[in-house]
């Protein structure tokens, strides 16, 4: 079986994703498996899908018929969100594919002698039994899994299970673990504000056992509710915290906000992040927003677009409204594609304006930016409130002191800071 021990792995979708995707791979590689990563020719090939949207569910299939033209022949094993949400949409005549679920990714190569479905229900604990094996200067660290929240439009609490934390003596281990190679470790979750609702613990008390760790932490996206003094007062803390703030907003509007079931309005929105800016005054705040929620009116976006412009997001991710069947606005249907077309282009003329405007206010003014990877001539990283600099030259894996000069691409040029 797999006499050559040649081995592809395909990501989709999260950051989640692609941290249980490097823990894959490590076990691969620790039975002996050479490990590719994208579409190659192979003898196992591991997909993790997604599904937080029709298209990346449609993405995740193709994938599949694409490893048929390169090996028909090849082991495969499909596992993650999409699988979890329906396995028979992977179902092929074929005897060598294994289709697992959202669940059990620790322990892939158990299976590997199976085919067929096998799909687990969520656990009711943290599955702390992933080890992932690639260091890189940032690094991201899975903190949380599941979601209570229900939201109307999302799908992954249904697949994802319920929220679960992982140990602050686990997270502690693994950021030592990568300590002498990292330069910045991101805690992230499915829902990081929920962060130890079954330890008794709180995304602050996580935050607070990392005082000792001196390298950069940063935050995964956040919810309203997690925004308190406390909780801030404990990022001041940090020996190195980025004072980059990713807040879910979805939508400007209190009626759409409240058919979607967020847990705030509008005004507590621009609460939280006058709290975050009275103590950390050149945060970077960056958000989610739908466009197209099928009972948004012209009148709900419209307040989208002022209120985007009131908090000045540094960055805002647009995603259009996607319907998913069995969550709680499926029943809903869904608007016009041109009406939600022609939003999402308004919201992202706006979003370029905004990054735009924030750039500028750093013109001139040194920041501290770890080198991480060349793009062409220049070494690309990101400040410490997640400005993107390009950089003439500089070692690798480093923090360094620059000065932006003038706004290049999606970020700026950058200039060595002279003492």
């Amino acid at each position: 079986f797999l006499l050559n021990r040649s081995s592809d792995l395909y990501t989709l979708g999260c950051k989640l994703n692609q941290y249980e995707s490097f823990s894959i791979m490590n076990s691969l590689m620790e039975a002996g498996f050479d490990v590719t990563e994208g579409l190659e020719h192979a003898e196992l090939y591991v997909i993790n899908t997604c599904a937080v949207t029709a298209e990346a569910e449609r993405k995740s299939r193709q994938v599949l018929s694409k490893i048929e033209k390169l090996n028909p022949y090849a082991k495969v094993v499909v596992l993650g969100c999409a699988s979890q949400k329906s396995p028979q949409q992977f179902a092929q005549k074929r005897e060598n594919l294994l289709i697992m679920g959202a669940f059990r990714k620790g322990k892939v190569l158990e299976f590997l002698d199976k085919s067929g479905i096998h799909v687990a229900e969520s656990p009711t604990e943290y599955e702390d039994d992933l080890k992932p094996c690639k260091p890189r200067t940032r690094e991201y660290i899975k903190v949380q899994d599941g979601c209570n929240n229900f939201c109307a439009y999302c799908i992954v609490p249904y697949l994802r299970g319920r929220s679960r934390s992982r140990a602050p003596e686990s997270v502690l281990a693994e950021i030592e673990r990568f300590s002498d190679v990292c330069r910045e470790f991101v805690l992230t979750g499915i829902n990081l504000s929920d962060y130890g609702r079954n330890l008794d613990l709180t995304l602050t008390d996580l935050i607070k056992a990392c005082a000792g760790v001196r390298q950069r932490i940063r935050l995964g996206s956040l919810e309203v509710n997690v925004i308190t003094d406390d909780f801030l007062r404990a990022c001041q803390e940090l020996q190195a915290f980025c004072p980059q703030f990713h807040l879910s907003l979805q939508s400007g509007s209190d009626h759409v906000l409240k058919d979607m079931n967020r847990k705030y309005g509008r005004a507590e929105y621009a609460v939280a992040v006058e709290k975050i800016r009275s103590y950390f005054p050149d945060a970077a705040v960056t958000t989610d927003i739908i466009c197209g929620f099928p009972t948004e009116s012209e009148q709900d976006f419209e307040e989208t677009l002022a209120l985007c412009r009131q908090v000045e997001f540094s960055d805002i991710h647009i995603f259009p409204y996607s319907r998913r069947e069995g969550t709680k606005a499926y029943s809903l249907g869904a608007l016009p594609k041109a009406i939600v077309h022609e939003r999402v282009e308004r919201l992202a003329a706006l979003k370029t304006e905004l990054h735009a405007n924030y750039l500028k206010r750093y013109l001139r003014r040194p920041v501290r930016m770890l080198t991480e990877e060349y793009a062409g001539k220049y070494v690309t990283g990101y400040s410490e409130n997640y400005i993107k600099c390009y950089l003439d030259a500089a070692p690798l894996n480093c923090v360094v002191e620059v000065v932006p000069t003038e706004l290049y691409s999606d970020g700026v040029k950058a200039v060595l800071k002279q003492n």
